[in-house]
């Protein structure tokens, strides 16, 4: 494949996606967004194919596509999660499916993401997003966040967390480093770490300082 000169740098990502015209969108978008988009696919067997043959950095696509348009998308990214760890995933979704992230962060989560396709159209955070995912960062969509949070909330230890504490845990969730959670809530990053500490202390989990950990450390709780 013959790369042009300003594109030699550029993270490579497919897209897969059956809606024609939110491809084409998605394609413009990230062109703009300074993303190399080698391919542009409309189901998941094209999408494994062009996955195995050009290796991108990055790869986003839809849940739900061809031919039965349920879960061939999510298995296609739990395929590429298997078979190519080095590519990092972000799924998007119509709706909220709680079961679907859940199955995507079941295993490692580095280089993942799982957002509504409403966050498309904020295109500074969906970039920044899809940035964090292929630099091996997390990118979980609040509103999945607050349904796990939501229904976790009838459960201890959680019970047990002070309300700042649970603001700390969702933005956690979401895959934000201290620093961004600090800059979230308006705190210090010690006020942070130390809101971390307890959450830690009181889930009986080891503090450790890789974010895409804690981030499966916390979602892992939070299903028990």
């Amino acid at each position: 494949m013959t790369v042009s000169p300003g594109l030699q740098d550029a993270p490579r990502v497919v897209i897969a996606e059956d809606s024609v015209l939110l491809r084409e969108g998605l394609e413009r978008l990230l062109t703009e967004a300074g993303f190399d988009v080698v391919a542009a696919v409309g189901d998941a067997e094209s999408l494994l194919r062009t996955v195995g043959d050009d290796q991108p950095d990055v790869v986003v696509a839809d849940v739900r596509m061809p031919p039965t348009h349920s879960d061939e998308g999510l298995r296609a990214a739990l395929v590429i999660r298997a078979r190519w760890p080095s590519v990092a995933v972000l799924v998007l979704s119509q709706y909220v499916e709680e079961r679907y992230a859940t199955d995507l962060l079941a295993g490692d989560t580095h280089g993942v993401g799982y957002l509504l396709k409403d966050r498309v159209a904020d295109v500074e955070s969906f970039v920044e997003a899809l940035h964090r995912v292929r630099g091996g960062g997390t990118a979980l969509d609040p509103e999945v966040v607050s349904q796990i949070l939501t229904r976790s909330r009838r459960t201890a230890p959680l019970a047990e967390l002070t309300p700042r504490e649970r603001d700390v845990l969702s933005l956690m969730a979401e895959g934000r480093s201290n620093s961004g959670i600090a800059e979230a809530l308006v705190v210090s990053d010690g006020a942070v770490e130390k809101h971390v500490s307890g959450i830690f202390t009181k889930f009986a989990l080891p503090a450790v300082p890789t974010d895409h950990r804690r981030v499966l450390a916390v979602l892992r709780y939070l299903e028990s």
